[in-house]
């Protein structure tokens, strides 16, 4: 039987603001505020909050057969508690749904999986944390910042406990292959993997409202028939998408709610159901393994990297980020370790993008983007050198830290021996006192 198997990203970065080269080492609010506000309260009326009643909708109406799974990136959730409260109580009230599934991602959507092993581990464990104190359950499945996936990285997410990942089932790797079948790392064969059916994905997210497509208008039930006119061996359809599909980059007035609404009926009527990610891993093995010696994401023709490490801006902005990882991980000030999550988003990267026209960047040219970035990047990195200075390098750092640590664990024991002491000598003096009275 097939099974169609829906996930969403949601995720939204905290923008800088204008931060002009007079304002390193003299201001060190980075973020736009008012542009951050705007943005998500009009996202979550459009997308986040109808969306959210359409699902419980399509649950209860189905008979509890429409599952869907969600990632929702750290950054987001903070701006869901700042500026949409409302938004929160509504993801809140679907996991209590055991329709739906959360996934784990890096907490900042973060590129960290390319070039920073330690800070892509934090990431994940803190996204982790967060969805647990928010919505009390503790995701199995992973999902990588834009479906971004590569042999190693698989290395990686298998030795921080995972045994299931979703990815891009892009042709440059697949070949011949079919999407809609359950996978393995090739280096990690004990990892499954679930990957994008691109055709399906890109039907609903790239090309439901657009006029000029030849299938247009798209409707629920020609919909369903397509997948259930593929061939009888191909049992899972993976359709990842974001979540702003509803409502915001389809606006309400296309019908794409209606749509929607009306998929759980006819998959029945083709005899389709709905799966969540983790069901799949569980009931189905793996046909085949799949190696990917080089990153793959599930952005542009190109299903690579190129988006956010295409040209020198880019690179020189990430390995400026990256050469400063250590000492902020040592550092335990509590607004440096935030806004270096922040500044780590891929947004900020995908702003510098020179391939093609950036609709949702709010700068003017991917230079702007990247002067903005590296002044706002300056004035972090002095503060951070301010704590642990450059001229130390890391290994005397982290020897001399080491060595700080260890005091104070001995000065901590020797004042808990302190303690001891100092109670058996009360109850000695208790004790003679007691003593004295009874010869008296």
């Amino acid at each position: 039987m097939k099974t169609v198997c829906f996930y969403f990203q949601i995720h939204q970065p905290f923008r800088l603001r204008r931060y002009r080269f007079f304002d390193i080492g003299n201001n060190h609010y980075y973020y736009d505020d008012f542009r951050n506000e705007e943005i998500f309260r009009r996202i979550a009326e459009k997308c986040y909050l109808p969306a959210n009643r359409l699902v419980a909708e399509m649950i209860a109406g189905s008979g509890e057969k429409f599952k869907v799974a969600f990632s929702i990136s750290g950054t987001a959730l903070e701006q869901m508690e700042i500026y949409s409260p409302e938004a929160l109580d509504s993801f809140r009230e679907l996991a209590q749904l055991e329709q739906v599934e959360f996934l784990t991602e890096t907490y900042a959507h973060s590129l960290a999986s390319l070039g920073d092993v330690e800070e892509f581990k934090a990431q994940v464990k803190k996204h982790k944390d967060k969805i647990y104190s928010l919505f009390g359950v503790r995701p199995k499945v992973f999902r990588n910042t834009e479906l971004i996936y590569s042999d190693d990285i698989s290395e990686l997410v298998y030795e921080l406990g995972f045994k299931s990942m979703l990815t891009e089932g892009a042709k440059h790797v697949l070949g011949w292959k079919s999407p809609n079948y359950v996978y393995a790392s090739a280096v990690r064969p004990q990892l499954k993997l679930l990957l994008k059916n691109d055709r399906f994905s890109e039907d609903l997210s790239a090309r439901f409202s657009d006029y000029s497509w030849n299938e247009y208008p798209l409707t629920a039930d020609k919909y369903m028939a397509w997948i259930a006119s593929t061939p009888e061996a191909e049992q899972v359809f993976n359709l990842f998408m974001n979540y702003e599909v509803l409502g915001s980059m389809h606006a309400a007035e296309t019908g794409i709610f209606e749509f929607f609404k009306a998929l759980p009926y006819f998959a029945a009527q083709n005899g389709i159901t709905f799966s969540r990610p983790s069901e799949i891993f569980r009931s189905s093995k793996a046909i085949d393994t799949v190696s990917v010696p080089f990153p793959m994401s599930w952005v542009d023709e190109e299903k690579d990297c190129s988006s956010w490490q295409g040209n020198v801006l880019q690179q020189e902005a990430f390995r400026q980020i990256n050469r400063i990882s250590e000492r902020v991980r040592l550092c335990e000030d509590r607004r440096i370790k935030q806004d270096w999550a922040y500044l780590q988003s891929s947004d900020h990267f995908y702003y510098m993008n020179t391939k093609h026209y950036n609709l949702f960047s709010p700068y003017d040219s991917p230079y702007d983007a990247f002067n903005n970035y590296m002044n706002v990047l300056s004035d972090f990195i002095l503060r951070v050198e301010a704590q642990f200075p450059e001229s130390i390098d890391n290994e005397e750092l982290n020897s001399l830290l080491t060595t700080i640590r260890n005091q104070a664990k001995e000065i901590k024991q020797l004042e808990k021996q302190l303690e001891r002491l100092q109670k058996t000598n009360k109850s000695k003096r208790k004790l003679a006192t007691c003593d004295s009275l009874a010869v008296n």
